[in-house]
Parts: C-alpha cells; sequence; structure tokens
C-alpha cells in the first residue's frame, strides 16, 4: 500500500489564506455560493478559491469562447469558468443530481451569468453521447471534475468535441498519493490511474500534470492540449 497523508497540515490552509488575502480579494458572488451550497447539504468539494481563480486564468489564456464543464455541483467553478468568457460566450456544465443543479443554477444567476451557462442534468456519459451525436463541439476549454471512475471516458468524450488547441483539465489526480497504488480496490484511484493511462496513450494529448497541496489537502491536476 502506499503511505498516504492523511491529516490537513495547517500551513498549507494559512497558505492559501495568504494567496486569497493578497491576490484574489473578497469575492460577494462566490461566497454567497458556498453559503448557498451548505445550506443547501450540498458536499464541500468545490475547488478552493485560489484553484478556481486559476481556472479562470487557464480559460482566457485559452480565449475560451465554449466551455464545457463535466460535474457542476453548485456552480462555484462555473462562476470562474463563466466569467473568462466573452459576453456572447456559452458553458455547458452538466451535473448528475438535480438538487445540485438547482442550487447551481440560482447561484449563477445570482452572479449575472445565467445567460452564459446552460447546465444539463443526468449522467455525463449520457449528456455527451447526445451532444457527439448532436454535433455540438468544438469546445475551446474542459473542465473535468465529476466521478473519477469514468474519467478516462469523459477525456475521450471531450476529444470528440475538441480542436487542435482545446484545453483539458482534470480535477483531483492525485488522491493524496493514492495514484501510485496499482493494487487498490478503489474505483476511483483505479479510473484515475486509467486516465493516466489512457492520456499518455492518447496521441492527440500533449499533457502534464501537477501535485497541489491546501485547504483541499494532497491532490493535483491533470492538464492537456489537443494538438
Amino acid at each position: 500500500m502506499v503511505e498516504r497523508i492523511g491529516e490537513q497540515n495547517p500551513a498549507w490552509t494559512a497558505v492559501d489564506a495568504f494567496i486569497a488575502d493578497r491576490l484574489l480579494g473578497d469575492d460577494p458572488a462566490l461566497s454567497a455560493t458556498l453559503a448557498a451550497n451548505a445550506a443547501g447539504g450540498l458536499p464541500d468539494i468545490d475547488v478552493s478559491p485560489a484553484q478556481g481563480r486559476m481556472l479562470h486564468l487557464f480559460a482566457r489564456m485559452a480565449g475560451a469562447r465554449r466551455i464545457l464543464e463535466i460535474g457542476t455541483l453548485g456552480g462555484y467553478s462555473t462562476i470562474e469558468l463563466a466569467r473568462a468568457l466573452p459576453a456572447d460566450g456559452t458553458l455547458i456544465s452538466l451535473e448528475i443530481d438535480p438538487h445540485h443543479a438547482e442550487v447551481a443554477r440560482s447561484n449563477i444567476a445570482k452572479a449575472g451569468l445565467g445567460d452564459r451557462v446552460d447546465i444539463r442534468t443526468g449522467p455525463a456519459l449520457a449528456s455527451l453521447k447526445a451532444m457527439i451525436a448532436a454535433d455540438e463541439g468544438p469546445f475551446d476549454f474542459v473542465f473535468i471534475d465529476a466521478d473519477k471512475q469514468n474519467n478516462a471516458a469523459y477525456v475521450r468524450a471531450a476529444l470528440a468535441m475538441s480542436r487542435p488547441g482545446t484545453t483539458i483539465v482534470v480535477d483531483n489526480v492525485i488522491r493524496e498519493g493514492g495514484v501510485l497504488d496499482a493494487a487498490s480496490e478503489d474505483e476511483r484511484i483505479r479510473g484515475t490511474r486509467e486516465l493516466f493511462d489512457a492520456v499518455g496513450a492518447e496521441r492527440r494529448l500533449t499533457a502534464t500534470a501537477v501535485q497541489t497541496v491546501g485547504v483541499k489537502k494532497w491532490d493535483g491536476f491533470l492538464i492537456a492540449m489537443v494538438d
């Protein structure tokens, strides 16, 4: 078995707070989103403020006009991504849980972004299949943060709706070192390892992964670009 860090390091949280204080500032819409998520009983698994701003910057760097998000939750990352779009841009976000989608729609509307975001409810693989059949691509930026056992399938679907230059980001790919455990019976770890194998074998992608620590403990992102 792989040894993992089970406890939060106080320094990680302190550094994230320092980053937020110096670089992010107050954001009433995002603070209200987190409060609404908590009041609605949603799990506290949103990206951190620093990570959300990173996604926003990535989308701006990509010049994204069309964004696909797989895994909406309460819309925290959705808001950061939608803010990166031009006024006529579009973000399609896929969420399996109707209650989560309802909370997210309210949060996004209150953030003034309802005209740019289309939240679709149902199993993401089914939604993606329908989108591919309807030729809804290409997307300029794709963020994947849903059930980890399907990550490789999500990347394959994203590729089917991409163009050269499309950026794909996948969250939670380190899993406190669990990704090293080839014998793991945890389907999330097995799915993450499958993701690495699939991306590494895909000639259309140039990719890397970056470890992160902070309020979300030890994890990381996989980042890929379509060649």
